[in-house]
């Protein structure tokens, strides 16, 4: 999950730009354009505030690869993280309800940076260490009080095995025939902040297929939006950043840093803006090579 707050942003009369937005000095670039704004609202998963709908496409790029976004994108939790949380919770004798576990958990989400690594360096931990101080804070605050570490430890265990397993986490309906349809033509590839945990999660949903390559912040030694991790991405896949489409559900990490590194986006912002609506956009242009505008 990648979800993190933003300033709800104040639309121009007339005009398809945000003026908070940290997409707006695209518009003046005659290369790209900003399409199809929606007003702010909440990710389903997190309750972040997110930037709906904006599309950054070259008229001229020539479209060859998509990188995706993973949680909140291709995969969502089967239950609501509440709800998770107070079940595995109540084994380590820990009582809960799982309503307040969900509002603190979008809380502390909302107030917690990415994992922070030293310039380029992989997680040793695997961003472990990062996950067990937001389990630790999300159960803090409902309680009142810290868990005692014998107690945090066992349930950050069971977490953190839980959300490892494929039936944790569920598909979008739209998701599998996006991907059936736009890997004729294009090459994938997940571009996540997510740690390797991720790989078997989508081999058990059966996603790999569609995929060259999975870019996971824990390895690269950065996390979405900087730009370290649109690089990695670039790299794997050994493209200009102008053949190269981002696809996300979040405004700070996958729209800001695609505007930091100048790679085209678009927004998954369901129901209004799903992968349906991408494959719709991508063949809408129609024509051999995808060599024009394509929104």
């Amino acid at each position: 999950m990648t979800c993190m707050a933003v300033t709800p942003c104040r639309v121009l009369a007339g005009s398809a730009v945000c003026r908070s937005s940290p997409w707006n000095r695209w518009w003046s670039r005659p290369r790209a354009r900003i399409l199809t704004p929606c007003p702010s609202k909440q990710c389903s998963i997190t309750g972040a505030a997110v930037m709906a709908a904006p599309v950054f496409l070259c008229p001229r790029m020539s479209l060859q690869a998509l990188f995706f976004d993973a949680a909140g994108t291709l995969i969502r939790p089967a239950e609501p993280v509440g709800q998770t949380y107070a079940r595995l919770a109540s084994r380590h004798g820990v009582q809960a309800a799982p309503d307040d576990l969900m509002q603190a958990f979008r809380a502390v989400w909302k107030a917690t940076p990415p994992p922070l690594h030293p310039p380029g360096v992989p997680a040793a931990d695997d961003d472990r260490g990062w996950w067990r101080g937001l389990v630790d804070q999300v159960f803090a605050r409902v309680l009142g009080a810290p868990l005692p570490a014998q107690t945090l430890d066992g349930l950050f265990d069971e977490l953190y095995q839980h959300y490892a397993e494929p039936a944790a986490w569920s598909l979008f309906p739209d998701v599998v025939p996006a991907l059936n349809d736009l890997s004729r033509d294009h090459r994938l590839l997940v571009l996540s902040n997510f740690d390797r945990r991720l790989r078997s999660i989508l081999a058990g949903h059966d996603l790999t297929r569609f995929f060259e390559q999975i870019v996971i912040s824990s390895e690269v030694g950065a996390a979405k939006p900087h730009p370290r991790m649109f690089q990695a991405a670039l790299t794997a896949v050994g493209l200009e950043r102008q053949d190269c489409l981002h696809i996300g559900d979040d405004a700070r990490c996958d729209a800001e840093g695609a505007a930091q590194a100048e790679i085209h986006f678009f927004a998954v912002q369901r129901p209004e803006s799903g992968l349906d609506l991408l494959v719709q956009k991508v063949r809408a242009g129609a024509y051999s090579g995808l060599r024009s505008a394509l929104l």
